[in-house]
């Protein structure tokens, strides 16, 4: 009897098949500077497509359940024992929920647990380089559901694009805040999180810190460590933790006679959660297990240097970078200020996204602090965590950093403005042709990892 389900995909599913290949292809040959993206290692790739998939389960078993669900129970153990190892967490202070299914609802469900419905919170307004999930909201509508459910304000930055923690100071106590958030997606400066608890503290408020981006640096001490202060912190596993698309939450067990614990377990599941993705969770402790690697915190510290090659590149050829260059894995340009040939440019962010991809470079347009339309922002984000995964090193990412001032030169010396006309001169210019093979060249001796790893399984 043929049973498809015991055959290749290949076999059985040519033409999805051949578009993941082509994916694989694409991604092999692109330079991804992406912040929010990353590569998973092998390791996580062959967790995430083992026969855990077939088991469902609630978590710990009762007494009535038997045998079967030990193994996946183990491996959830494990997963959150590595988790707090891997910021040296005391497992009595320091409680830690491996579930979530990304962070955006991971922090929603956060929400959840400590503020119930309309519970106030405060965090980076988007346009300065926040996460939607922090509660962002127009003047004319919400657009998080975190906005629509709860009551957010934010806090922002100075004009040398610091932080303004005397404004979010006075804000805070106004808005008489329950749930202050340190964390950003686009923000290449640090958290003072020892300055944002005598804040919370004003009103015997809870302290998150979302460090899905920067977590790996705060593990290796290159940034400041929000444990010593705060009570709940999340981070994405998909950066520069080289994890499945998933979330992790940290919680302190017990805060001032709040069980915290459950409030956080509650929420998760069976509050929005009911099944457990042991595949993922699986995936999470994989990649767990390569950060206690000696060669992970050298892995985490080129992920700096590279950055600061790349912004070096940028500062020498007028671009400008809020504060002035980065102190993690991101730096953000500023589209609407270029220093070219004796005068400033300005280059539409979204124009210049498409031009890369044109061209095989991945980037992303951000908001700029000022803009007023997340949708047209001013602001492009870089990151190295990608390109440091696959082998690059300081002067490969000065190269391609001087590609991307190259593309703004180009465009500049055609004196058009608009869009479509300059798309069509891309098109026919030889000279983007020519720019997207030398990337392809560049990229070549630096495969994605897991990348025959596909072919494998089909074969």
């Amino acid at each position: 009897m043929f049973d498809p389900a015991y055959k290749n995909m290949k076999d059985v599913d040519p033409a999805l098949y051949k578009l993941i290949a082509a994916e694989n292809i694409r991604q092999n040959e692109f330079v991804e500077l992406v912040a929010s993206e990353s590569y998973v290692s092998v390791p996580v790739l062959q967790a995430s497509a083992s026969l855990l998939h077939n088991s469902y389960g609630k978590g710990k078993i009762d007494e009535n359940v038997g045998n079967r669900g030990n193994v996946v129970n183990k491996i959830e153990d494990l997963c959150r024992e590595r988790a707090l190892r891997f910021f040296n967490l005391d497992k009595n202070v320091w409680g830690v929920n491996v579930r979530p299914y990304s962070g955006t609802v991971a922090n929603f469900e956060i929400y959840n647990a400590l503020l119930g419905q309309k519970g106030r919170l405060m965090g980076m307004d988007l346009f300065c380089g926040g996460h939607f999930s922090h509660g962002f909201k127009t003047e004319q509508r919400t657009v998080s559901a975190s906005s629509e459910y709860f009551e957010s304000c934010f806090y922002g930055l100075k004009d040398d694009g610091r932080i303004d923690y005397e404004k979010m100071r006075k804000d805070f106590v106004k808005n008489k805040v329950q749930l202050l958030i340190g964390g950003a997606s686009a923000y290449p400066g640090d958290f003072d999180y020892k300055r944002m608890r005598e804040i919370a503290d004003q009103n015997n408020a809870y302290l998150m810190a979302d460090i899905s981006h920067v977590s790996a640096m705060i593990a290796c001490g290159m940034m400041n460590n929000p444990f010593e202060y705060c009570d709940i912190a999340i981070t994405t596993v998909q950066k520069m933790l080289r994890g499945p698309k998933a979330a992790i939450v940290y919680y302190r067990k017990n805060k001032n006679g709040v069980d915290i614990e459950n409030l956080i377990n509650q929420s998760i599941s069976p509050g929005f959660q009911k099944s457990i993705h042991y595949q993922t969770v699986a995936g999470i402790a994989a990649a767990l297990k390569l950060t206690q690697a000696g060669e992970y915190k050298a892995f985490v510290a080129q992920v700096l240097k590279n950055m600061q090659s790349m912004c070096k590149i940028f500062r020498e050829n007028g671009m400008q970078l809020l504060t002035g260059g980065t102190v993690n894995h991101l730096a953000m340009l500023d589209m609407r200020s270029i220093e070219f040939k004796g005068r400033v440019l300005t280059l539409d962010a979204a124009l210049f996204e498409w031009i890369c991809n044109f061209v095989n470079i991945s980037v992303n347009k951000n908001p700029w602090p000022g803009d007023t339309s997340a949708l047209h922002p001013s602001g492009v984000r870089v990151s190295t965590v990608s390109i440091t995964i696959r082998g690059f090193k300081e002067k490969e990412c000065a190269q391609v950093a001087l590609f991307l001032v190259n593309i703004v030169e180009r465009v500049g010396n055609f004196e058009l403005t608009n869009v479509d006309e300059i798309k069509k001169r891309v098109k026919d210019d030889k000279w983007f042709t020519e720019l997207r093979n030398k990337i392809i060249e560049l990229a070549k001796p630096y495969p994605v990892p897991g990348l025959n790893l596909f072919c494998r399984m089909n074969c």
